[in-house]
């Protein structure tokens, strides 16, 4: 499975916060924020400091994206 985080990037947008402004909200590390702008994935906890400042839940900030060959079963 892929991971993609579109719908944090659009909350961002919409809020006019900058990834920086996220990762000092959030006190959580550049290598973090960078892991989530190539699409990789992070930790459980990283995702959770995000939902708590930006109010949501993980589901608005990241989906789950099954490969191609796993579709296919």
């Amino acid at each position: 499975m892929e991971v993609s985080y579109k719908k944090l990037w659009k909350i961002l947008i919409d809020k006019d916060m900058k990834k920086k402004d996220l990762q000092a909200a959030a006190g959580i590390s550049w290598a973090s924020v960078t892991k989530l702008s190539k699409g990789e994935t992070v930790s459980l906890e990283v995702l959770m400091k995000i939902c708590k400042v930006l109010r949501c839940d993980i589901g608005d900030i990241m989906e789950l994206i099954p490969e191609a060959d796993e579709a296919a079963k």
